[in-house]
């Protein structure tokens, strides 16, 4: 029997009508297989990162590690800003018993350390929580500025800890103009406007202004944070004040620090915690997970080339 051209006609848009599902079941298939390669993936990176893990660590006890490494300055490695948002994470964590400073810097900004050290005397007040601060390599000037206003302070025997005193440099090279034949111009408005300039000879009633307004009112500022956070604990060592620097075993003798000790060793035997979560410069969420896919595709292929290599050599 002769098939008709409208049922040959009907019969082709039904098999094209056929071949559009066929390709949209499969490409929902591949689509969910990606979705779920991703998620595979994603999780991998992330317990790889310690992600997944900090999660979980913080629906229970911890103590919550404050890590602070570089120079103080404004929008430097160590910003009172960021640095005040990090310990403030930290205290307000529900979970975290107690605060770590982990802590590595030779010093900066007066006014920085202030800002933090003021923070962390706010902090303990607030959130009724103890503070430890653990120095590394060194804790210089402003650094332990810083950490004076923790509960107990530990270090490394061979740790640099000291400098209490306040610097301001500079230089001179009035009589180098003058034997190459400059002659400076400086125009100021204010007698002293133009004091620190390198170029101009030095003037008595300036030097004595800055040594008395300047530094040692600093200094004095600095020495009574000290005392403030040490009190009775520090020594009656002359030169304690004087901008020397020790190792961590003498610090220890003189009242700096409290004992010998890392971290891992305060919130294990001190604390009486063994689980810490870190709180560093934040990243983003995008960054977080770009970086944790990575690591899962890296893992990932890794495992592959693995295989591979595994079922060349047994053929």
């Amino acid at each position: 029997m002769k098939r008709t051209t409208d049922e040959q006609l009907a019969d082709i848009a039904q098999e094209f009508v056929r071949q559009n599902k066929s390709k949209r079941r499969w490409r929902i298939i591949f689509g969910l297989l990606f979705i779920g390669y991703f998620s595979f993936v994603s999780y991998i990176g992330m317990s790889e990162s310690g992600l997944l893990e900090t999660v979980l660590k913080k629906e229970s006890p911890f103590v919550a590690e404050v890590v602070l490494s570089g120079t103080i300055q404004s929008s430097g490695s160590i910003d009172a800003d960021e640095a005040i948002e990090l310990l403030r994470s930290a205290f307000e964590s529900e979970n975290a018993k107690a605060v770590i400073l982990r802590i590595n810097s030779p010093g900066g900004s007066p006014v920085q350390s202030s800002r933090i050290y003021k923070a962390i005397v706010r902090f303990k007040k607030q959130f009724d929580k103890k503070i430890y601060a653990v120095i590394e390599d060194v804790c210089a000037s402003g650094c332990y500025y810083i950490v004076s206003a923790a509960d107990e302070i530990y270090a490394d025997e061979s740790s640099i800890i000291g400098s209490i005193g306040v610097v301001m440099s500079s230089f001179g090279a009035v009589d180098a103009i003058k034997k190459l034949g400059i002659k400076r111009r400086l125009y100021t408005a204010g007698k002293y406007k133009g004091l620190l300039d390198s170029f101009s000879p030095e003037d008595e009633k300036t030097l004595i202004h800055i040594q008395t307004n300047i530094l040692d009112k600093s200094h004095q500022n600095f020495i009574d944070a000290v005392k403030a956070g040490r009190g009775d604990r520090l020594s009656k060592h002359k030169d304690l004040f004087t901008g020397l620097i020790w190792l961590g075993q003498d610090a220890n003798k003189l009242g700096l620090i409290d004992g010998i000790a890392d971290a891992n060793y305060i919130a294990k035997h001190i604390i009486g915690i063994d689980s810490r979560i870190l709180f560093e410069k934040e990243k983003t969420l995008l960054e977080q997970l770009t970086e944790a896919s990575a690591k899962g595709v890296t893992l990932a292929i890794g495992d592959k080339l693995t295989f591979q290599n595994l079922i060349g050599s047994l053929q």
